[in-house]
């Protein structure tokens, strides 16, 4: 796909016996009980929430004052980094706290299907930790969603690398009306309405568990007032050349094919930002569209355009997948698949989208609390329906609703499960991931600091650091293969330094 990606997943945590007030600490255990090889000298000093690509640096992020509430009178006082555990693990990726949450952030990615395998890898790693925490102690429950169905909302992140050069009203003009539309195929459900009072729009059932949540088109934050477009700029890369395009607008997916079609799609669109492309539209108003949208219950998902226009939703995504193809079929075979499958799910969308309950949650999901409504004669409204729609994301194999269906056959697998065993052990081959994991592996002791653009080694009082960020373009997998055969650490630092030499663009 031509573009480094990866998504970064924040848990849903329950603990028995526990309050919110808890759940930073639980949280923080919970990651502590990680039991394989990993470093933990995170280096925070490369990144800066504040810093807006648009050219300027915010004095403060928002946060949202229900949070507060929660947070006990000793966490106030600790610094943010210090509130977390930082593991950073063997397959290069990077486990820790966020505030009250368990968060997973994949290793940077190539492929659809190798980000999909490190996804689901997550989930694995997760819930390893959750049963160790538990064995210690009280019951640790974890859920790949985004609600806690109180008003508050974690999220699931994606960062895809692309060109600096890019304006940033071409960004908006193309993303805006893309992600408020891309929910169609790349939402995971939730039952009801938690921001009641939003444009009086109320839903027994919605297709997006994030939609409530968003409330202006673009800033830096993620925590309060979030946008649908965010521009925090922190690139991990070379900043001169490149940014990374933080993406929060999206649902945590647990079907493989719902996370490759949300990511295929996405890194389609910045190709057509990248080259130059804009839609022939502009949505009338995108923060009450988005919400429209996931609370449709006709599945028509008519939107205004500023033109007073009515176009659906459909037609939006399928004007991307047109240009798209046009431009860039025949690249390679996993935009080629993208651009089949984007068809295919538009054709369904429109015709009959409950078609889709073998690959998409939100279909999934909605298909399972009908059967189970008509069945036991409750309605939505039924408190055990909001908690079925919980327990669809339980990540235990045991216990998670998405799991039965697909121990059961019915969705759509990309993977194997040795797939997603690889992908726990092992960083993705083909990208600067592969570094930072082989760190890990061999040299844990060694790391004095490490992020996703550095590692610094310190070995017997000298500091060794090795840049990353110009690692992102090229051929990397050579230099990686050739990694395996040094010897000691500090061949292993001279390789990958002249490695980055030959890679700066």
């Amino acid at each position: 796909m031509h573009r480094l990606f990866g998504i970064e997943t924040e848990y849903g945590i329950f603990v028995e016996g526990r309050e919110a007030s808890d759940l930073v600490a639980e949280s923080m255990n919970v990651v502590r009980s990680y039991p394989r090889i990993h470093a933990t000298a995170w280096d925070y000093k490369d990144e800066d929430p504040r810093r807006d690509m648009r050219g300027f640096r915010v004095d403060q992020l928002s946060s949202n004052p229900e949070d507060a509430r929660f947070d006990r009178p000793e966490q106030a006082q600790l610094p943010r980094d210090q509130e977390r555990s930082d593991r950073v693990l063997q397959n290069g990726a990077r486990l820790y706290n966020d505030h009250g949450h368990p968060e997973y952030a994949t290793p940077e990615c190539r492929s659809l299907k190798q980000l999909a395998a490190h996804d689901r890898a997550g989930e694995r790693i997760v819930l390893e930790c959750a049963r160790r925490r538990s064995s210690a102690g009280r019951i640790v429950s974890l859920y790949k969603n985004n609600t806690d169905y109180h008003g508050s909302s974690y999220g699931c992140h994606e960062g895809y690398l692309m060109k600096r050069d890019v304006p940033f009203d071409n960004i908006m003009a193309v993303a805006l009306p893309f992600l408020v539309t891309r929910q169609i195929y790349a939402g995971a459900g939730k039952v009801g309405v938690e921001q009641k009072n939003s444009f009086d729009l109320d839903a027994p059932y919605q297709i997006s568990q994030r939609a409530d949540f968003f409330s202006v088109e673009a800033s830096v934050d993620t925590l309060h007032n979030r946008p649908i477009v965010n521009t925090r700029d922190e690139p991990h890369a070379t900043s001169r050349h490149y940014r990374r395009f933080h993406v929060i607008v999206g649902d945590a997916n647990l079907s493989e094919y719902a996370t490759a079609m949300k990511v295929g799609t996405t890194a389609l669109m910045l190709s057509l930002v990248e080259s130059g492309w804009t839609p022939p539209l502009r949505l009338k108003n995108p923060v009450l569209a988005i919400k429209q949208i996931s609370r449709d219950q006709s599945l028509l998902w008519h939107v205004d355009l500023d033109d007073n226009r009515s176009i659906r939703a459909v037609d939006i995504q399928r004007l991307y997948r047109e240009e798209a193809a046009r431009r860039f079929r025949g690249e390679d075979d996993e935009t080629d698949w993208a651009l089949s499958e984007w068809e295919r799910l538009l054709d369904a969308l429109e015709s009959d989208p409950m078609a889709l309950a073998d690959r998409l949650d939100w279909v999934a999901k909605r298909a399972l609390l009908e059967s189970f409504i008509a069945s036991e004669g409750l309605s939505w409204e039924d408190p055990l329906i909001q908690s079925l729609d919980l327990e669809y994301s339980n990540v235990d194999p045991d216990q998670g609703l998405y799991h039965g269906l697909e121990q059961s056959g019915e969705m759509l697998r990309l993977l194997s499960d040795e797939d997603i065993e690889e992908a726990v052990a092992h960083p993705p081959a083909d990208t600067r991931a592969f570094i930072r994991g082989e760190s890990v592996r061999r040299f844990a002791a060694s790391i004095a600091a490490i992020g996703w653009g550095k590692v610094i080694f310190k070995t017997e009082g000298h500091l060794t650091g090795l840049n990353l960020n110009p690692l992102v373009d090229g051929q990397v997998a050579a230099l990686n293969r050739n990694l395996c055969a040094a010897e000691d650490i500090r061949q292993f630092a001279a390789m990958v330094k002249e490695g980055a030499k030959g890679d700066s663009p």
